[in-house]
C-alpha cells in the first residue's frame, strides 16, 4: 500500500511538473532572453531551472508558488552567465591591452629604427677591423687618400713613395675591405637609391 502511494505521488508531482512547464516555459525563457540576450542561453537556463524545480518537487512535497520559485533560479543562473561572461571579458580586454601595447612598442620601435645608420655603424666596424690586418704602411696611404682627402702625387711625397706604388696600395686596401663588406655592398647600394 506504502508503495502504491508513492507512486501516486510521484505521478502527481510528473502531472503538477507537465501543468506548470506548459504554462510558464515561454515566460521564463522571455524572463532569462531579457537578460542573457541570447535565445539559445535562455532556452538553456530555462531548461536548468525547470530540472532544478522538478528535483525540488520530488523532494519535497509540493511548491505552492512555482512560478516565482522558478524565477528565482533564473535569476540566479542569469547572473551566474552575466557574471562568467563579464569575467571573459574582462580577461579579453586585458589580452587585448597587452597585445596593444606589445604592438605599440613595435611601431616605435620601428619609427626609431634608422638602417642606415643601423648598417653603417656595422660597416665603420667592420672597416676597422679589415684595416688593422692591413701593414702600417698600406693603411697610413689607404687613409691620406680616404681621409684625409690627399692626392697620390701629395701621398706619395709625404710617403716617399712613387704615385705607382700608392695605387697599388690603395687598390690592395679598397680589394681587401670589397671582400670584408661583400654583404653590404648591394644594400649600401639599394640604401642610398
Amino acid at each position: 500500500m506504502k508503495k502504491l502511494d508513492e507512486q501516486y505521488h510521484a505521478l502527481q508531482d510528473v502531472f503538477q511538473f507537465e501543468e506548470v512547464f506548459r504554462k510558464y516555459r515561454m515566460r521564463c525563457i522571455l524572463f532569462a532572453k531579457s537578460y542573457v540576450k541570447d535565445d539559445v542561453v535562455a532556452e538553456d537556463i530555462t531548461m536548468d531551472a525547470f530540472t532544478a524545480f522538478l528535483e525540488k518537487c520530488r523532494e519535497s512535497s509540493e511548491i505552492n508558488n512555482p512560478y516565482p520559485y522558478i524565477l528565482t533560479i533564473i535569476k540566479s543562473l542569469s547572473l551566474n552567465h552575466l557574471k562568467h561572461q563579464r569575467t571573459i571579458m574582462q580577461v579579453q580586454e586585458q589580452m587585448n591591452m597587452h597585445e596593444l601595447r606589445e604592438l605599440n612598442f613595435r611601431i616605435s620601435t620601428l619609427k626609431a629604427c634608422e638602417p642606415e645608420e643601423l648598417f653603417s655603424s656595422e660597416i665603420r666596424e667592420i672597416i676597422g677591423k679589415t684595416l688593422e690586418t692591413i701593414p702600417e704602411q698600406s693603411r697610413r696611404i689607404f687613409m691620406f687618400s680616404r681621409i684625409e682627402n690627399k692626392s697620390h702625387k701629395e701621398i706619395a711625397q709625404i710617403m716617399n713613395i712613387s704615385t705607382k706604388a700608392v695605387e697599388f696600395h690603395i687598390t690592395k686596401v679598397l680589394k681587401k675591405l670589397r671582400i670584408s663588406l661583400k654583404d653590404y655592398i648591394l644594400l649600401l647600394l639599394l640604401l642610398r637609391m
